[in-house]
């Protein structure tokens, strides 16, 4: 029997769009998939060594909020200044509080189930990254390479 593929596009480099590209790769590796993730555009922060991710600038609205704070976020996000830091604290500390894992040990977990990090070489290139600011053994790549793995792969997400 062939082994399934999963392949999943990282586009996006804040803290609360960091969760799942690798939760759903180091999930779909425990159960034997074959994982490649192809991280451009912004998704490329998601790589660097040292990660300095904040929730999204502009809020979600969907996310909820203590105190009723939901309904007003995505206007106050925007407006007051200091928002963006102490919702991205409030979010760091309930994900600690709930057990849930931390980007980086996502990652590494990713790393040592054999999934495939590629960056997009192009977007590397139009924003002049050093590639010494990313992880050890990712891989570099263009479209063209994540199609090939896409191609083959039994579920493609982008994220």
């Amino acid at each position: 029997m062939e082994e399934k593929k999963l392949a999943i596009i990282a586009t996006k480099g804040s803290l609360d769009w960091a969760y799942p590209p690798f939760i759903l790769a180091s999930t779909a590796a425990a159960l034997g998939y074959e994982v490649q993730v192809f991280f451009t555009f912004y998704g490329l922060q998601l790589l660097k060594k040292k990660l300095s991710l904040e929730v999204t600038p502009l809020g979600n609205p969907g996310m909820p909020m203590p105190m009723g704070m939901d309904k007003w976020f995505p206007i106050l996000g925007m407006a007051l200044p200091g928002m963006q830091a102490m919702m991205t604290a409030m979010m760091k500390d309930k994900m600690k509080k709930k057990g849930v894992a931390s980007v980086e040990e996502l990652r590494e977990l990713c790393q040592e189930a054999d999934v495939k990090l590629i960056a997009c070489q192009m977007t590397v290139d139009l924003f002049d990254m050093d590639p010494a600011a990313f992880l050890d053994g990712i891989e570099y790549g263009g479209a063209a390479t994540f199609f090939e793995f896409a191609g083959e792969s039994d579920i493609c997400l982008y994220i």
